[in-house]
């Protein structure tokens, strides 16, 4: 349940970045000095060649990051059953800084003086429509599947009876045992798709979400097999097939 203040943050301050960025990119407003010489920290000042596809390319992935942010914070309010699970403090904090950094990468993207004062000129790829496809097809199994995971512990009236661990089935479940985690690695993906597929700094934070997720999979999908016998010998922990 603590993870809902990771994603309060998130929508806040990858909020707050996408505002700057839409009024950099389409009012010709500046971005604050503070971003700006995290942009020259990290070299984009020196980097002015970007084309408007690129531009608009990182516009979109931090507007996909904010929806999935609000997402993941309304399921965490509204439908998830949580557990009486404690985290570590520092997973905690690690999962705060995340969300801080995650966003940061997507803006330094873009050089920081962005436009020089000239509004962007909007080039959809065919790129774009793959990604949004992707992130939209991922988006809905993952919210299904942490439906399925709430309903175990509601009655038919949906009230809360029981916070006991259950054997999940529907959807993705049929062919992993936590597919909301292989959900949230094609979401990521999608985003990289979005970038164009070249994009490397995005590709990093790609197999950060992967080696992390299927470590978080491999676990829970142990714990399903100690803890119930009967449970289906088919199913992979995290990718299907693998």
């Amino acid at each position: 349940r603590w993870f809902t203040h990771f994603y309060a943050v998130s929508v806040l301050w990858n909020g707050f970045l996408l505002i700057r960025l839409v009024q950099a990119e389409f009012l010709g407003a500046s971005l604050p000095l503070w971003i700006q010489s995290l942009h020259s920290a990290f070299g984009r000042d020196l980097q002015n060649q970007n084309t408007d596809s690129e531009h608009f390319s990182a516009l979109l992935v931090l507007l996909l990051l904010w929806l999935h942010s609000f997402r993941r914070l309304a399921e965490c309010l509204c439908t998830s059953v949580f557990s009486r699970g404690i985290i570590h403090i520092l997973q905690y904090c690690f999962g705060l800084g995340y969300y801080f950094a995650v966003g940061s990468t997507v803006l330094c993207q873009v050089p920081a003086d962005v436009r020089n004062g000239k509004e962007l000129s909007v080039q959809i790829c065919w790129y774009h429509i793959v990604g949004i496809v992707m992130y939209l097809w991922a988006s809905l199994h993952q919210h299904r599947c942490l439906v399925i995971l709430a309903n175990l512990r509601k009655s038919k009236s949906g009230e809360v009876v029981n916070l006991n661990h259950s054997i999940p089935f529907g959807d993705w479940f049929e062919r992993v045992s936590c597919p909301h985690y292989f959900a949230e690695l094609l979401i990521y993906v999608s985003m990289a798709v979005t970038f164009g597929f070249h994009n490397a700094t995005w590709w990093c934070v790609v197999m950060y979400v992967l080696f992390n997720q299927a470590l978080a999979a491999a676990l829970c999908h142990e714990f399903y097999q100690e803890k119930f016998p009967s449970y289906p010998k088919h199913r992979k922990a995290f990718i299907p097939f693998v």
